[in-house]
């Protein structure tokens, strides 16, 4: 049987209270816990992964600038972006960070479908893609079989700040949102379709089939 999984949404959070939440519930979880994902936006944020080195170009602005310890690069938080933090035991689940990865983002994928929109990943650059622009990325953190963050998906939001990085460490990469392809679609419907999909998704990748 699926271990228990509860969904809660928060609305516009402080990205470093959140941190630290997701860090202290982690390490507080015990082997019974249920499983937990979380639905939020941030206040505007620039955030670097653990291997990060890059900084953002012209200062930022009045952007705050934050270390995480999430793997991947550069990034950018902001109101109208979907954010998923997945606290998952996956020694309970059955699988690993590569499964895990995968099976983001095959429901990101499916959930763009949803919406009528074609995309796909791209080969050593972890993320969703649509004509080459970026449009949800993801970065996990696995501490005792344990992993939390997750994945940001672009619904409605300001790109600008995108322009004073290279997103993900990659230079001229170009980002997208749902918005800025046609579509007229809020958080809180997209959450609505992300949930449905990561029922299906990680209620099959627990029995072995993804």
């Amino acid at each position: 049987m699926t271990p228990s999984l509860e969904f809660r949404r928060f609305g516009i959070r402080d990205y470093a209270t959140t941190l630290v939440q997701m860090r202290d519930w982690t390490h507080t979880r015990q082997p019974d816990t249920p499983d937990e994902i979380w639905f939020l936006e941030h206040s505007p944020v620039y955030t670097q992964g653990v291997s990060c080195r890059e900084s953002v170009r012209d200062g930022g602005g009045d952007i705050p600038l934050l270390k995480s310890d999430r793997g991947g690069q550069i990034t950018y938080h902001g109101p109208g972006q979907l954010v998923a933090y997945l606290l998952l035991d996956l020694r309970r689940l059955g699988f690993g960070v590569r499964q895990l990865v995968s099976l983001i983002e095959t429901s990101l994928l499916m959930l763009l479908g949803e919406f009528g929109l074609g995309a796909a990943t791209r080969p050593g650059a972890p993320g969703i893609y649509i004509d080459g622009e970026k449009i949800a990325a993801l970065g996990l953190r696995v501490r005792s079989g344990c992993c939390y963050h997750g994945l940001s998906l672009n619904v409605d939001m300001d790109l600008d700040p995108f322009s004073r990085i290279n997103p993900c460490g990659f230079s001229d990469l170009r980002v997208t949102s749902l918005k800025a392809q046609g579509l007229t679609v809020t958080v809180d419907e997209a959450a609505d379709v992300l949930q449905a999909i990561l029922l299906a998704t990680l209620a099959t990748g627990a029995t072995g089939k993804v």
